[in-house]
């Protein structure tokens, strides 16, 4: 509970990937991926109550041998490519009543912090917006990002020549969505049916923490970066 509002925690966790198969039960670190995260929602100071989401039943027997709650079993009209990904969260929303604000927190981002949660949710309420999701720094900023057109000509998707003019060390800050917290008011994302809207603020969260995995690659990252922190974390233990 944060300032006397309950919060709701809502893990996806469908069985249908197709980048990397079976991706969020696949072992990164010593863990099944999905428990990075169902660890970090249950250890949130602010966090009432974390659910796991899915149509499978390997997921949801693997999220319960880790003590989280799977109250339903997700229909698989809302498990495929082509459902949105705000789809279950409004479901869940549906089935559970009583929480005031709801944390979405995709298995995909196993590198996010406790603090990075609780953080995010501060942020919602300090700054009375409705919704507040977790960014960093874009890779590539959009003042030198180019299409490439039918005839193989670039042209700036920034059109503005005083802008493209710049140099690099006069650009603004450009951010992106890391995919890691997404955090809103329950009211009012009934009624927006999404996470970001003008009205959005965002949680600014470090480049190495921001890993979304979507391929095996990425799965290979996480799995160095974890191991890492298991690792230093025994020793510490230890001594």
């Amino acid at each position: 509970m944060i300032s006397g509002q309950k919060v709701l925690a809502v893990v996806p966790a469908r069985g249908g990937s197709r980048g990397v198969p079976r991706k969020n039960i696949r072992d990164v670190g010593g863990k099944p991926l999905i428990v990075w995260t169902i660890e970090v929602a249950r250890a949130s100071r602010y966090v009432d109550r974390v659910i796991t989401s899915s149509d499978d039943d390997e997921i949801i027997s693997v999220a319960r041998a880790f003590g989280c709650d799977v109250p339903f079993k997700r229909p698989s009209e809302l498990a495929d490519d082509k459902a949105p990904g705000i789809a279950p969260v409004m479901h869940a929303m549906e089935n559970l009543t009583g929480y005031d604000i709801v944390v979405l927190l995709q298995p995909t981002s196993p590198l996010r912090t406790v603090e990075d949660v609780d953080l995010c949710l501060e942020q919602l309420l300090r700054s009375g917006a409705p919704s507040c999701v977790s960014v960093c720094e874009a890779e590539c900023h959009p003042y030198i990002a180019f299409e490439r057109l039918s005839d193989g000509t670039l042209r700036s998707f920034i059109s503005d020549r005083q802008v493209t003019n710049l140099r690099r060390q006069d650009f603004p800050l450009a951010l992106r969505l890391n995919g890691a917290v997404y955090a809103a008011r329950i009211p009012w994302l009934r009624n927006s049916r999404t996470f970001i809207t003008t009205e959005t603020t965002g949680y600014l969260m470090p480049t190495e923490r921001s890993l979304d995995i979507d391929t095996l690659e990425d799965l290979s990252k996480a799995d160095a970066y974890l191991s890492d922190v298991r690792q230093q974390r025994e020793l510490e233990t230890k001594s």
